[in-house]
């Protein structure tokens, strides 16, 4: 599929393979730091911006046309699964995703739908198929899900939260009822990732968001085990990066899952975590957000350090260790960007 690309740095590069330079894409790189991004917004709900191919490919284009990134990623959002499962979501200005009907109890969750409910997300295939007739083979698009634990969190919290202090009481009181919730929601992400790879894109990541939340034990019986089922069943025609916020501890299970890629926050020395990794797992990463508020020259001696770090590296593909905050200045991503892409090895 790179060969048909014009520009295939982020496809080379998932899949291992040498680079003339590390190809870059943001998390959140179509988002609320651009003013152009709040011209669609203050016209439509998320939800409606999300479910609306047409909108949803505006925004994908964003970046590409703004930015110059080296990958689009699908304007969606991870929490449309759990809607399509039966939550019922809303997104309230400064504050965030809400879920009205939370799932706390067994017949809460017996309520949820499983994968056959992949048929009310046709929205995201169609915004698919519309993303990349606009593309045209310039660069890849990613495609993406929230994985099992993420959700799982955001339905039992009814929303954000800071301390995950009813998913941790449910995870140690009542273990059957999260493994419950957790399968239900990893078939769907199965059936929904080869949904979005059957309409065309050209690799899938898989968000752990908030996966440091978890101590080691709990990680791996409530995500790990979940994100390796996923992997093991989807259809891996496209490279599959697996991120997870807390990806410097837990890349030694994330290995186990063989993703194509493993994304990390910015908690690791890079070249040293990718020196633990089998040959053929590249990495993504990862520099701290907040260096987007930096002073310019401050930013581009962040990035070379990072380039200069991982020179000879196979397989690494520039991204930040999470996604871009909303009042991180336009200018200021537009430098990296540019910084990145002037980069020679």
């Amino acid at each position: 599929m790179s060969t048909t690309l014009q520009n295939d740095l982020f496809m080379r590069a998932a899949l291992s393979q040498q680079t003339e330079r590390p190809p870059v894409w943001f998390m959140r790189q179509a988002g609320r730091f651009m003013p152009e991004y709040w011209e669609i917004k203050n016209k439509y709900t998320f939800l409606e911006m999300c479910k609306t191919p047409e909108i949803a490919a505006d925004v994908t284009m964003l970046p590409v046309n703004l930015l110059g990134i080296d990958a689009a990623i699908l304007f969606s959002d991870i929490l449309v699964t759990a809607e399509a499962m039966g939550g019922a979501l809303s997104f309230e200005q400064g504050v965030g995703p809400r879920f009205a009907n939370p799932v706390r109890t067994y017949d809460d969750a017996q309520k949820l739908a499983g994968a056959e409910c992949v048929d009310k997300l046709q929205y995201v295939a169609n915004a698919i198929r519309e993303i990349q007739q606009r593309l045209n083979g310039s660069i890849p698009l990613i495609g993406f899900a929230g994985a099992p634990f993420t959700i799982l969190s955001y339905l039992v919290e009814g929303g954000s939260t800071r301390d995950f202090k009813r998913t941790k009481l449910m995870l140690n009181n009542e273990p059957a009822l999260a493994h419950l919730i957790l399968q239900k929601i990893a078939d769907l992400t199965i059936a929904y990732l080869n949904m979005q790879i059957e309409a065309g894109v050209n690799a899938v990541q898989l968000f752990d968001s908030w996966a440091s939340a978890l101590s080691w034990n709990d990680y791996t019986e409530f995500s790990h085990k979940y994100n390796k089922y996923i992997l093991d069943n989807l259809n891996r025609t496209v490279p599959v990066i697996s991120f997870a916020k807390g990806a410097s501890v837990f890349a030694p299970l994330m290995i186990e899952t063989k993703p194509d890629v493993i994304s990390v926050d910015w908690n690791a020395d890079l070249l040293n975590l990718k020196k633990t990794l089998p040959e053929g797992i590249a990495v993504q990463g990862n520099l701290d957000p907040f260096i987007m508020y930096a002073d310019k020259p401050v930013i581009k001696a962040k990035i070379h350090e990072l380039f200069e770090r991982m020179r000879g590296e196979k397989g690494f593909i520039c991204n930040l260790g999470h996604g871009i905050s909303p009042d991180m200045p336009f200018d200021h991503v537009k430098f990296a960007i540019d910084t990145i892409k002037e980069f020679r090895y």
